[in-house]
């Protein structure tokens, strides 16, 4: 809960309506940012604007925001933050990127198994960017393909991985017909599970014969000086040139056509 914005908010003698109205936002909007949520810059501005207060003051954590983005811009990688294996990741920054996101989503894995089970509610929240205009490319292994029996044997599970494809799949069966929403299958050698949300990147480097869990992170943001961001991202480009679209089968979620 923002404190700060609500009370601001209540001795202003304003109601959540009338704010959203200053702000040109829905009322359910202002609600979120009341409830934690962190708003656009724009929207930061008219806020502090309307409420005759210090955007700081509202939303102290800006600061360390405006810091991190100082530190990418004077880092030739783009890194901006590192963390050890992708549990250390804050379960509220996959989801805050994934919200914020206005033009692009990409995302290529094997299983991608937690980025479902972390979030029950990512199928509907991707529908929603998609349906805002986002546009989401989601790349999984090929369950049948050589790679996903290459890195099974690797990781000693064996048939383990092509098995949580098919799992992990079934959480998207209803995105394949979303407009702006793709969904593919690669049959190629992963080095690095990627999560592009627009300037940002989550990149996932894998270690011969560990799981990509176990692997650590690396957070980049795409800067004028960064040197990393664009051959990332290249890669995936090339990865989705070669994937197939994927088909479900509704009958047998499991299966594919």
């Amino acid at each position: 809960m923002n404190e700060r914005l609500r009370t601001a908010i209540t001795e202003h003698g304003l109601t959540f309506e009338a704010l959203a109205d200053a702000c040109s936002v829905d009322p359910k909007t202002v609600s979120r940012w009341v409830a934690g949520r962190m708003p656009h810059r724009r929207h930061r501005w008219a806020v502090a604007n309307c409420l005759a207060v210090d955007e700081m003051y509202i939303w102290p954590e800006q600061r360390t925001v405006s810091a991190t983005s100082e530190l990418a811009a004077s880092q030739p990688s783009g890194i901006i933050e590192t963390y050890t294996n992708r549990a250390s990741v804050p379960r509220d920054l996959w989801l805050s990127l994934l919200r914020d996101a206005t033009h692009q989503i990409d995302v290529l894995v094997f299983s991608g198994t937690f980025f479902a089970q972390t979030n029950p509610h990512i199928a509907r929240m991707l529908r929603e960017r998609a349906e805002a205009g986002v546009r989401i490319r989601l790349c999984f292994g090929d369950p049948d393909g050589a790679a996903v029996v290459t890195r099974g044997h690797e990781e000693g599970i064996g048939d383990t991985l092509a098995a949580k494809i098919r799992a992990s799949l079934t959480y998207y069966r209803n995105l394949v017909h979303v407009a702006g929403c793709e969904i593919r299958l690669h049959d190629t050698t992963l080095y690095n599970s990627l999560f592009r949300y627009d300037e940002h990147l989550l990149v996932n480097p894998h270690i011969w014969g560990q799981p990509a869990s176990a692997n650590p992170i690396l957070r980049l943001r795409n800067t004028a000086s960064s040197e990393w961001f664009a051959p990332y991202t290249a890669s995936f480009d090339a990865v989705w040139a070669t994937a197939r679209p994927w088909t479900p089968d509704h009958r047998h979620p499991y299966k594919e056509h």
